[in-house]
This record gives structure tokens, C-alpha cells and sequence, in this order.
């Protein structure tokens, strides 16, 4: 088994436009408000294995217990998002867990026949992953660690949905 019995905090569907698909959920099943990220700054991004520009968007809301993301991509090229939507389609693209150790699971989901798609990182060191669990479950699995600027979006996200009112429901990180 590539891991231990964790939850999943996030589910995610890659489309053309996060603002849109936001605006969208939200009038389908209440969830948000949803925080958008523009042009996620990457200092390192490997498509499997090999170097590769990602310029992504993503926006992050709450539905229910789990966090809710739509991620875009604003480049050419290839991608692990492109890999399961490679002629502009849009759909669910992954679920995303919290690990302990990120480069162990990494190693088990390995072991087990699933790829490392795309090795990211937002800050040196600080890290995500996407394990190529297509063709078992249809989707990716995205891992990353419980760093305190993660858990601070998670928190952020969960307490905005607490007493969401439907008003300002587009708010924007400002991304560095």
C-alpha cells in the first residue's frame, strides 16, 4: 500500500479559468469564499523528472470538511494537468493529502507503480508532489508537508467558509 490511511483535504479539478468554476461551485453547492492565487511562483519545477515551466492559478474554497481547489494552467508545454486534459478539457484532476514525510510517500507510491508527475517547489525545500495514480483511480495524488504557511492557507480557508454570507466571494492572495 504506498500509505498509511490519510484523509483527504482537498479535491481539485483543473479548468480553463479557476475565477469561473469558483464562481460557479459556489452557486451549486454554496461552498467558499474561494482565495484565488495568481501565477504560483515556482523555484523548482520537474515534469516527470525533467525540468519544465509551470505558470499555474489556482483557486482554494471550503465545501463541507474538504477544501475544494481549480487550478488553470497559463502556459504552453507539457504538464501532469495536461496529461489527463490534453486537448483543454476540464475535470477532476486530483485529491491532495498532508504527510508527514513527503519524500517517503513519495518513495511508497514509487514502489507501488505510481510515478512522480510533477516535483514542485514553492519556496527551496518547501515542496509538493503529484503521484501519477491515473490508470488505478483516475487521478493524481497530491502530497505535500504540514509546513505552517500551508496549514495557515488551510486555516484561512476553512474559518472564511465558517460564517460566508455570499458576499465578496473572490478574494486574491497576493503572490510574491
Amino acid at each position: 500500500m504506498p500509505a498509511e490511511n490519510t484523509p483527504v483535504r482537498q479535491i481539485a479539478y483543473f479548468v480553463p479559468d479557476v475565477v469561473v468554476a469558483a464562481r460557479a461551485h459556489m452557486a451549486t453547492f454554496g461552498s467558499g469564499p474561494f482565495y484565488v492565487a495568481e501565477h504560483i511562483p515556482l523555484t523548482l519545477s520537474l515534469y516527470r523528472g525533467q525540468p519544465a515551466e509551470l505558470d499555474h492559478s489556482s483557486a482554494y474554497g471550503q465545501w463541507g470538511d474538504v477544501m475544494v481547489e481549480f487550478v488553470q494552467q497559463n502556459n504552453e508545454g507539457p504538464s501532469v494537468f495536461r496529461d489527463m486534459y490534453p486537448d483543454g478539457g476540464q475535470g477532476m484532476h486530483h485529491v491532495a493529502l498532508i504527510v508527514d514525510d513527503m519524500k517517503a510517500a513519495m518513495q511508497r507510491y514509487e514502489a507501488a507503480g505510481h510515478a512522480t508527475g510533477l516535483y514542485a517547489e514553492v519556496a527551496p525545500g518547501v515542496g509538493f508532489a503529484m503521484m501519477d495514480c491515473v490508470e488505478s483511480l483516475g487521478h493524481f495524488v497530491e502530497l505535500y508537508e504540514p509546513t505552517p504557511p500551508l496549514l495557515a492557507v488551510y486555516d484561512l480557508v476553512r474559518s472564511a467558509a465558517q460564517d460566508f454570507d455570499g458576499s465578496d466571494p473572490i478574494r486574491y492572495f497576493a503572490v510574491n
